[in-house]
């Protein structure tokens, strides 16, 4: 029932036995809240007052993850951190959640310069009905639809403002509605439209980007989730001299976050490095002098402690040299005194090394040809029970007999030749080469024939020799 107003969504709802589902922690929450970024961790909820001391009648309550105020708690109302309270507003009542009670709530005031005897510090009314808590969830369905809405009819009127949330009072009387703008806008139009169109007192609030960026959410590029939106309260000024110190490039697309403003994390450990740099000499617009020229600072390494300069003839050549011999050559310059070269004095010179990658293309991903080849694949079933090496059918066991291109050698899978195979098989001629009756016509008149059978001679016989495994055959007729 405390996290129905949370804009992160991570659900801490409340089990049958009251304990909260995510932390298991029935009271003062030890991480602050968890699910909240309002929230304020209570370091003095585990600690009783002394005796005869009345609790401190002010406590803070939050409302939709956003805003935080003060009110009173004039009939002593038994309140605890994750209370639903309807509290005093104008006109009506809101709903709120208290966000933090006791003595810890003083420190707060103080923090905020907020006069405790102030008299303009609203009262609680009562713990929320169940009813006042119905009210309040139908009131918040409708913010999305509301948003839509009136961006909608601000387009139409022409307005140049972007309108980024609503926020709707606990018993539907009032909206709230949060906007960004770069110039002043006259919304007197938009203000009658939108209370004719929703039939509730509308209130217009502007923001800043990094306000509404904090309202809306998103993840950085660091991978997180905004500062802003989860824990950052308070948007200190981030200047660009944040980013000198910390010797980043000064790229606008890479300092600025998704508010469009410099990122706040740019202040986090400014200081850190400001009290590292406070080592270091000041050279800007100063140069070194030494036997061979004046040396120039290239950069500045804060976390190893050491400057880097360049000739001006070599400025490729990076010459390492720490903070001491840095102040030893300025004050021998200030003395009117030249240094010894920097490559005998200090660290021998670097240069950039090209790194060459010592990987190997073993499996060929990156050749340019790897689908040219493809693989040839046998189409005929094979039998899954045989493990062995298989028997090629096509394959005969002796020497394979010559044959024309346009025969085709039919074989038994068995291994038996096929005996109309065989009568088509030509006996080869002397110089190797086959001969075939079924060749097609010659239709050049002065070709010769390659082979001419003599009538006149007597027992002509094939040579065979080459072909044991058929039979000769006589092309003589019979005498």
């Amino acid at each position: 029932m405390g996290c129905s107003g949370c804009s992160t969504g991570r659900g801490c709802s409340t089990e049958s036995n009251g304990i909260p589902k995510g932390c298991n922690n029935n009271g003062s929450c030890g991480t602050g809240g968890g699910c909240n970024k309002l929230n304020v961790f209570d370091w003095l909820g585990n600690m009783s007052l002394p005796g005869g001391q009345a609790p401190f009648d002010i406590v803070e309550i939050r409302f939709k993850n956003s805003r935080k105020e003060f009110y009173k708690n004039v009939n002593n109302l038994s309140l605890n951190v994750g209370d639903v309270v309807a509290v005093e507003a104008s006109p009506g009542h809101d709903i709120g959640i208290v966000s933090l009670t006791g003595e810890l709530v003083r420190l707060q005031l103080k923090k905020r310069n907020v006069d405790v005897g102030n008299e303009e510090i609203k009262k609680i009314y009562r713990k929320a009905k169940q009813s006042d808590i119905d009210k309040w969830k139908e009131a918040q369905a409708l913010e999305v639809d509301s948003m839509y809405k009136a961006r909608t009819i601000a387009l139409k009127l022409g307005l140049e403002m972007k309108l980024s949330d609503v926020e709707y009072q606990g018993d539907k009387s009032k909206a709230i509605f949060y906007y960004t703008a770069e110039a002043r806008v006259d919304f007197r139009e938009l203000i009658k439209v939108l209370a004719t169109e929703f039939g509730v007192r509308i209130e217009m609030r502007q923001i800043g980007a990094r306000q509404e960026a904090a309202r809306l959410g998103g993840i950085g590029a660091c991978g997180r989730e905004l500062c802003c939106s989860t824990w950052l309260t308070d948007f200190r000024t981030v200047s660009t001299s944040a980013a000198r110190y910390q010797q980043l490039s000064l790229n606008p697309l890479k300092l600025a976050g998704q508010c469009g403003k410099l990122k706040c994390c740019l202040n986090y450990e400014l200081d850190s490095y400001v009290d590292a740099l406070k080592e270091f000499p000041d050279l800007e617009g100063k140069k070194l002098k030494t036997q061979r020229g004046d040396v120039f600072l290239q950069k500045t390494d804060i976390f190893k402690r050491t400057m880097w300069f360049t000739y001006r003839d070599e400025p490729d050549v990076f010459i390492p040299a720490t903070i001491e011999q840095v102040k030893k050559v300025l004050e021998a310059n200030a003395k009117g005194e030249v240094a010894e070269d920097f490559k005998l004095q200090f660290q021998p010179a670097t240069k950039a090394k090209v790194i060459e990658h010592s990987f190997e293309n073993v499996v060929g991903q990156d050749s340019l040809t790897r689908f040219d080849k493809r693989p040839k694949h046998n189409n005929k079933p094979q039998n899954k029970n045989n493990t062995g090496p298989k028997p090629n059918p096509n394959k005969s066991q002796g020497p394979k007999p010559q044959q024309h291109p346009n025969q085709k050698n039919q074989v038994k899978s068995e291994g038996k030749p096929n005996p109309q195979a065989q009568n088509k098989q030509q006996p080869k001629n002397e110089n190797n080469k086959t001969t075939n009756n079924h060749r097609p016509k010659n239709n050049n008149p002065n070709r010769k024939p390659t082979h001419k059978p003599n009538p006149n001679q007597q027992n002509n016989k094939p040579n065979n020799n080459n072909n044991p495994n058929n039979k000769p055959t006589n092309n003589n007729p019979p005498s």
